[in-house]
């Protein structure tokens, strides 16, 4: 009854497109403001000008976005739609410390049902109802009056043209103020509410849709060129997600994350190792690109060869299983198993989410019943966040008390870091196992490379979770652990100096670009596309 009533309220439409523009400009960039006020420091005139007029702009450009975009007919339709999503993105920005870019909204994109309906929250409802949901049913119920076309037209002439004034008054005082806090706050623009979802969104359809489109053959016939062919080989990639370095033991980590893996004889830790996104969308498809990061494009990655390919065409069996949110595009060509499907899933699952000894299940009898080269992929779910306590069953939750909600910023920081410890560990003891099971095949040459797609942020600084744009993005989020193990056939049959490797692993940087030349020259793959530059393993070769 109260909608219809509304029906009876008048609005003109220029009227309500500055209310518009005042309601995003106050309450959907609140983290806006807040970035503003942490950033801002005052000590002169000129600074008080700034950010005085800074609201101003922003209103202004509201303004101008709204009176291009409110039209009959489509208007309510269109700005109910920023107002549902500006208030996702609100919600995400403030409470999570994430800025709003084309990966972040790739992300969106590809967040399948399981991992969406981890972060809805109490929070999150309560924030899309308040600032989305109630602002939209307001709108839908007024009447809005539109002059006739021709008024209309001048009217919103006017309104632009007041805005574009507006802006360039204000450029014209502090151009330098704005130009100075814009270099020094380059991500500034990213919290910026509806534009950076929408031009995010533009770049990401862009780059998805307009990219190549033939498939392009990097190596039509990469070859195996093993030292020895008489012993089979059998390679287990580890695809870690979430996981950071910082809290990894082995690492120098204070809390003892790691107790299996400092175990384990023959293991090597690299302590530098950085990724190449901040993301699994952006991450894991680089890793398998020959492409160095600065020339990585997701969207053109699903149209060209990737390492996988390089592997399968050489002549090695190859083997996909997943247990994250899928391979993005990586296994597309080869064969791979969702474990959430298979049969053993009523032992390892819930109803979405399964452990990742998931990826144990089987394994030996696997390697068991292949009788030839095998380079296998387990992708794991590892430190997927915010719910980390559902990552690792009851028996690995060593470090407490923990944080057992999505909604991490109602957590201690003690909290946080203990329930992702837990995941640590738990990933600890997934890759003893699997060094375990390959140390039962002596006969072959056998070995494990364990990395992580990028990192985490655990509430430093306010920021939780991952996805910043990668140029400002924290270190938490891009520093990753990566570890090596080896049995002695296949060290000794690809004539690797393996205390040289370790003292590098020590000293040397290394990232995701590294792993494409060095997966090659450790698997005797003969490829053009090897670059010697970037293979780990190149400078530690016995002569």
């Amino acid at each position: 009854m109260r909608a219809l009533s509304l029906r009876k309220i008048e609005v003109k439409s220029w009227v309500l497109i500055l209310w518009i523009a005042a309601f995003f400009t106050t309450f959907m960039n609140i983290s806006l403001w807040k970035f503003v006020a942490e950033k801002i420091a005052i000590g002169s005139f000129i600074d008080v000008i700034f950010t005085m007029t800074l609201p101003i702009f922003v209103f202004a450009a509201m303004v101008l976005i709204f009176a291009l975009l409110f039209l009959p007919y489509l208007g309510k339709f269109i700005t109910i739609a920023f107002l549902l999503i500006s208030a996702y993105a609100s919600h995400a920005m403030f409470y999570y410390g994430v800025f709003i870019d084309q990966e972040m909204v790739q992300n969106v994109f590809e967040t399948n049902p399981r991992e969406a309906v981890e972060l809805i929250t109490l929070t999150l409802i309560l924030w899309c109802l308040i600032l989305g949901v109630v602002p939209s049913i307001l709108l839908f119920a007024v009447k809005v009056k539109f002059a006739s076309v021709k008024r209309e037209i001048i009217l919103r002439v006017v309104m632009i043209f007041a805005a574009l004034l507006t802006v360039g008054l204000i450029a014209a005082i502090v151009y330098k103020e704005y130009a100075s806090f814009g270099r020094n706050n380059k991500q500034v623009t990213r919290l910026i509410n509806p534009t950076n979802f929408v031009e995010g969104t533009i770049k990401y359809a862009r780059n998805l849709y307009l990219s190549q489109k033939e498939f392009e053959i990097l190596d039509p016939a990469p070859k195996y060129a093993p030292k020895d062919a008489t012993r089979l080989k059998v390679f287990v990639i580890v695809i870690g997600e979430t996981a950071r370095a910082a809290n990894f033991s082995l690492g120098g980590y204070t809390k003892e994350t790691n107790p299996l893996l400092a175990r384990q004889n023959g293991l090597i830790y690299f302590n530098n190792v950085k990724s190449c996104g901040t993301s699994t969308g952006v991450s894991v498809p680089c890793i398998f690109s020959n492409l160095p990061r600065k020339e990585f494009k997701t969207g053109d990655f699903y149209y060209r060869e990737n390492l996988m390919d390089i592997i399968s065409k050489s002549g090695y069996k190859t083997l996909w299983l997943e247990n994250d949110d899928g391979c993005k595009g990586v296994c597309d060509r080869i064969e791979n198993y969702e474990m959430i499907h298979t049969n053993a899933a009523k032992d390892h699952c819930d109803d979405r989410y399964c452990f990742d000894s998931i990826l144990l299940d089987g394994l030996e009898d696997l390697i068991v019943k292949t009788n030839e080269n095998l380079v296998l992929v387990l992708h794991a779910i590892g430190s997927h966040g915010p719910t980390y306590f559902r990552r690792y069953p009851s028996e690995f939750k060593k470090f407490t008390p923990i944080c057992e909600t999505a909604e991490l910023q109602n957590c201690s920081t003690e909290q946080i870091i203990n329930v992702y410890d837990n995941t640590i560990l738990y990933t600890d003891f997934i890759l003893s196992e699997t060094i375990d099971i390959l140390r039962k095949f002596g006969d072959r040459k056998t070995g494990l490379l364990f990395v992580s797609d990028h990192g985490e942020n655990l509430g430093e600084n306010g920021i939780y979770l991952h996805g910043f744009p990668y140029m400002i993005a924290p270190k938490e989020q891009i520093e990753v652990p990566m570890l090596l193990w080896l049995n002695e056939n296949m060290i000794k049959l690809n004539k690797i100096n393996y205390e040289c490797l370790a003292r590098n692993a020590k000293s040397k940087e290394y990232s995701h670009d590294n792993l494409f030349s060095s997966f090659s020259s450790l698997l005797n793959i003969s490829t053009t596309l090897y670059d010697p530059e970037l293979d780990i393993f190149a400078p530690c070769r016995v002569k």
